[in-house]
Order: C-alpha cells, then sequence, then structure tokens
C-alpha cells in the first residue's frame, strides 16, 4: 500500500493539483487571468530555465543510479539536481499563495508531498527537493514582484 501511495504522489498527484487549479482558474477567469499567465512564467523560469541550466553544468547521480536500486517509478539517469518537480510545483504554489492563502498553502503542501513521495521513490535526494523547492519559491516571488511594479 505504501508503494502505491508513493508512486501516486510522485507520479500523478501534480495533475490532482493542476485539475484543482483550473477550477479555480475558471470558477473566477477575470480575476485569476493574471495567476495563469504569472504562474505559467514562474514555471518557465523556475523549471525550464534555472533548474535545466543547473543540470547543464552539474550533474549529480539519482539515488537509484548510485545505490544501483530499481526506483518505484521508471525513469531516466539524467542529473536529479535540482528536483524539476519541486521547482514546477513550489513557483506555481507561490504564485497561487499571492491571490489565495489559502489555497496557496494547501497547494504548496501538495507540493511537499510530491517531494517527499520522489524521495521515496528512489528518484531524489532530500536536497534535491529542497533546492528545487528554493528555486521555485524564488522564482514565483521575483515573478510576483516584477509584475507588481508594471
Amino acid at each position: 500500500m505504501q508503494d502505491l501511495l508513493t508512486i501516486f504522489f510522485a507520479k500523478y498527484f501534480g495533475y490532482v493539483l493542476l485539475g484543482i487549479l483550473a477550477v479555480l482558474w475558471l470558477r473566477n477567469f477575470k480575476k485569476y487571468l493574471p495567476l495563469f499567465w504569472q504562474a505559467a512564467a514562474a514555471a518557465i523560469l523556475s523549471r525550464g530555465i534555472i533548474t535545466e541550466a543547473i543540470r547543464f553544468f552539474w550533474h549529480r547521480s539519482r539515488p537509484f543510479v548510485e545505490q544501483n536500486l530499481t526506483p518505484l517509478i521508471d525513469h531516466s539517469a539524467s542529473a536529479s539536481f535540482p528536483s524539476g518537480h519541486a521547482s514546477f510545483y513550489f513557483a506555481i504554489g507561490t504564485v497561487l499563495y499571492f491571490y489565495n492563502k489559502k489555497a496557496g498553502m494547501v497547494f504548496l503542501l501538495g507540493a511537499t508531498l510530491i517531494g517527499i513521495a520522489r524521495v521515496l521513490a528512489g528518484l531524489h535526494w532530500p536536497s534535491d527537493i529542497i533546492g528545487g523547492a528554493i528555486i521555485g519559491i524564488a522564482c514565483g516571488i521575483l515573478v510576483i514582484q516584477i509584475s507588481r511594479k508594471n
């Protein structure tokens, strides 16, 4: 049962979070349209640019590679630091927090659960998740700050 929960949170729970976020956007589309663009910008900056740049210059092996284990989820032996999932979901959760504190906290809790599950699945070291979370939170704050100045 623990393995099934770990797989669910590590692989599928992010889709649940994005679905909940989509419902929030659709319920009050005009109010939350800036949230959509800011969350997208923070996610792209954190996951698509910063995380990939770090991985390009510094390769850290994944736990299942170093420990010669089979992970719970099939994954390539690509660089593990920082966690792309953590940077992506923490960036979105941080932007959401500035619009709706309660929903933002729930989303950030969900991002934390995804990170823990990815460690338990053998895909990441805890420091990969922490690094990704820091990058995601920083990018979310940066995008909000830049948006408020314009």
